[in-house]
C-alpha cells in the first residue's frame, strides 16, 4: 500500500522538524504573551502607527477569530490580527503584528519574492490538491504518465513553500528593524520578539522540507513502479 511504503522513513525528518517547530512557537508565544511591553501600544495601535509611519493609510485592520491566525491579505489591503494580539501589549503580540506589517510594507514597494509567490499562491494550491490525485490513480492503474503529471503538479506546491522562506525571513527582519529603530524598543524585549519570530519561522522551513521530501518520495515510487 502507498501510505505504508517503506518510503515514508522519508518524512520522517520533516515530520520532527515540524512536531519541535509546532511546540516552540506556541510555547515562546505563551511565555512572551505574559510579558508587557514598555513602548506602551497595543498590538491594533502599533499596527495603526507603523501603517501610517510607512504612508499606508489605505492599508486596512480587522479583528477575526483564534490565536495566531494574524495575517495580511494583499488582495483586500488588509492586516489581519487575531484576538491574541489585537488589544494585547505583550512582546509576543507587538513582534507578531510588526512582522504582518512587514508583509504589508513589502507589498506596497513590490517586494520580489512576494509579487513572485502571490503569483503562484492560486496555483500551488490547485496543483497541490489534483497532484496527489492523478499521482495515486496513475500508481494503483500502472497509467504513469499519470503519475508522472502528478509529481509535475506538486512540484509547483514545492516551489511555493521554497518561494514563502524569502518573504517571512524578509517579514520578520522588517519588524525587528521597525520595533528597534522608530519605536526604540528595550534590547530585552526585541530578544524576546526575535525569540517568537525564529520559532514562528521554521514553521515554514518544516512545510518546506516536508513538500521536498515529499516529492522525492513520490519520485521513488513512480521509479519502482
Amino acid at each position: 500500500m502507498f501510505w505504508y511504503d517503506p518510503t515514508f522513513i522519508i518524512l520522517v525528518p520533516a515530520l520532527l522538524l515540524s512536531l519541535w517547530a509546532s511546540i516552540t512557537v506556541q510555547s515562546r508565544f505563551a511565555q512572551y504573551s505574559r510579558v508587557r511591553s514598555r513602548i506602551g501600544m497595543t498590538g491594533v495601535e502599533l499596527a495603526r502607527f507603523i501603517l501610517d509611519s510607512a504612508g499606508l493609510y489605505n492599508v486596512s485592520i480587522e479583528r477575526i477569530q483564534g490565536s495566531l491566525t494574524d495575517h495580511y491579505d494583499p488582495r483586500e489591503k488588509v492586516v489581519r490580527l487575531s484576538q491574541a494580539t489585537y488589544s494585547s501589549d505583550s512582546i509576543a503580540a507587538l513582534g507578531v503584528v510588526a512582522h504582518e506589517i512587514g508583509h504589508a510594507i513589502q507589498d506596497a514597494k513590490g517586494y520580489v519574492p512576494l509579487v513572485i509567490r502571490n503569483a503562484i499562491a492560486p496555483v500551488a494550491q490547485f496543483s497541490s490538491n489534483l497532484a496527489w490525485v492523478f499521482f495515486i490513480i496513475g500508481i494503483v492503474t500502472g497509467a504513469f504518465d499519470l503519475a508522472k503529471f502528478g509529481i509535475i503538479l506538486f512540484s509547483i506546491a514545492v516551489f511555493f513553500t521554497i518561494a514563502t522562506l524569502p518573504v517571512e525571513f524578509n517579514a520578520s527582519r522588517r519588524a525587528l528593524q521597525i520595533l528597534e529603530k522608530n519605536l526604540m524598543m528595550p534590547v530585552d524585549e526585541l530578544k524576546g520578539v526575535k525569540a517568537v519570530l525564529s520559532a514562528a519561522a521554521m514553521t515554514y522551513v518544516a512545510a518546506m522540507l516536508m513538500a521536498v521530501l515529499q516529492l522525492i518520495r513520490m519520485i521513488l515510487i513512480a521509479r519502482r513502479d
